[in-house]
């Protein structure tokens, strides 16, 4: 019974409110989360997921850091009986779809950048981004003394210790390290406070000084210090057409723009790959995992340009993967691939946006199980209903619950996204419970179904030659049921 319950039980967090602890670092409304938190544990969710944010803790100045509120937090989860799932939200909150809360970055560094705006992602007019520093300063002393690659580290080291005690009773099951917006390994290619809109295939975001600086770096050593960065891509809101580089044959195909693409999806992979192993020596030893989590680019899939995840720093095309690459680099972290999209289906979007949702979550869980890391994921919008879960169900476990001595595909873990007063509602929250019963492959409630080991320490360094090996040939991916075996029904 036991293996049976390995295979194919899927634990089952819920990601609490952005504002749980409020914008003045306040865990404001203990009693009803409290009461929230009960209705969860009594269906037998497994636990919850929560952004623990740079721009509370860090506020007031460097390694200034509150913590009197999550630990509040983390021991009321952990008295409920939940697991959590932490989030390292080095990202500012609004902006980005589903934000209704306003938590900026600290303020000192928003100071820094008064003074030296080329520390944010900015576009080819000059527009700033302050929701999170650019991958172009990782490694300048500009903050006081500090790069961005060792406030991180800082700040994770005093998350270890400020909740040391709930990390060695292995209540903390997840560290997911923020490594872009939205706490995603991507560039800031698709904002909604620059006026972007579904579908538009948003822009490239490396025109502050110090991005432009390294790729003429790169393109000068690579035999073409005449080449700049593109100026033919289009703005936010295009479409592919409208452009001369993402169009039919467009630049995209040429050898300036295939150097350009590298160049740009490199300096990600190698962005993560250097926080991800900071992380990882602060959590070595700790009970616990490391995830990063990539974006559920979904629309212009189906165009053969695939803009919208070109500038969103994913490098895919029909004939190149643009994930595998990515979670090749976890594997020497030992990370978790967290994914996005689970609920959507391709039925559900605009044609005229070419979205392929179910084509791209196929593709990307399939590079993390080739790659032998876990995948993990979580839904991109609120839903409530059987099809949206039905889907998710789909996902993880895409040819069904595993008979005894089979070993089938299977997510290690997925996140729903949110709780809120309407989850709560009495068709909608019994809804839910069926859908984390199935979750379950309909067992009970299993309270250590995590095995936690110590967190081994990185692998070494994968060269960036090896990683690009995963990108080529693109393999098909595994085969998927057309639906899941073990259906939410609803009411």
């Amino acid at each position: 019974m036991a293996s049976t319950l390995r295979s194919n039980y899927v634990p089952i967090f819920v990601m609490l409110p952005l504002g749980v602890v409020n914008v003045n670092n306040v865990f404001e409304d203990p009693e009803t989360l409290e009461k929230q938190l009960k209705k969860l544990k009594e269906i037998g969710v497994d636990g919850i997921m929560v952004d623990v944010w740079w721009g509370l803790i860090e506020n007031k100045g460097p390694k200034q850091y509150e913590w009197a509120a999550y630990r509040s937090l983390f021991e009321l989860v952990v008295k409920i009986g939940l697991k959590i799932q932490a989030i390292m939200s080095f990202h500012q909150c609004g902006g980005n779809v589903g934000d209704i809360v306003t938590i900026p970055l600290p303020k000192w560094v928003l100071a820094i950048g008064d003074k030296v705006p080329d520390i944010f992602y900015t576009n080819r007019s000059g527009t700033r981004n302050p929701e999170y520093l650019s991958l172009g300063v990782d490694n300048e002393n500009l903050f006081q003394g500090r790069t961005p690659v060792q406030i991180y580290s800082d700040y994770m080291k005093s998350f270890k210790n400020a909740m040391a005690d709930i990390f060695e009773a292995g209540h903390i099951t997840d560290v997911e390290v923020g490594l872009g917006p939205a706490g995603e390994l991507r560039y800031s290619s698709y904002p909604e406070t620059q006026g972007w809109k579904f579908p538009g295939i948003g822009e490239f975001q490396c025109y502050d000084k110090y991005l432009k600086a390294d790729f003429k770096a790169a393109a000068t050593k690579a035999g073409h210090p005449e080449w700049d960065l593109p100026d033919n891509a289009g703005t936010y809101n295009d479409t592919p057409g409208d452009t001369e580089f993402f169009a039919t044959n467009g630049t995209y195909r040429t050898e300036k723009g295939k150097s350009f693409l590298t160049w740009y999806s490199n300096k990600l992979i190698e962005h993560g790959d250097q926080i991800l192993e900071e992380a990882n020596k602060v959590f070595n030893g700790t009970k616990t995992r490391l995830a990063a989590k990539v974006s559920g680019i979904h629309w212009w899939f189906k165009d053969q340009s695939h803009a919208a995840e070109l500038t969103a720093g994913y490098y895919n095309l029909d004939d190149r993967d643009g994930y595998r690459p990515l979670a090749r680099m976890l594997t020497r972290h030992y990370g978790t691939l967290d994914f996005t999209c689970l609920e959507m289906k391709d039925s559900e979007q605009p044609e005229t946006a070419k979205s392929g949702p179910q084509e791209l979550v196929q593709q990307v869980l399939s590079a993390g199980w080739r790659e032998v890391i876990d995948v993990a994921g979580e839904n991109a919008l609120s839903r409530y209903d059987a099809t949206a879960y039905n889907q998710m169900l789909l996902n993880v476990r895409p040819n069904g619950v595993s008979k005894e001595g089979e070993r089938k595909p299977k997510m290690s873990a997925l996140t729903y996204l949110r709780l809120s007063e309407d989850l709560f509602t009495t068709e909608n929250f019994s809804l839910f419970a069926s859908f984390v019963k199935k979750m379950h492959a309909d067992l009970d409630y299993v309270p250590n179904i995590i095995d936690l080991t110590p967190l081994e320490r990185s692998k070494p360094k994968i060269p960036i030659e090896k990683l690009l090996e995963a990108a080529t040939p693109k393999l098909e991916p595994f085969p998927w049921d057309s639906e899941t075996d073990l259906p939410v029904e609803s009411s």
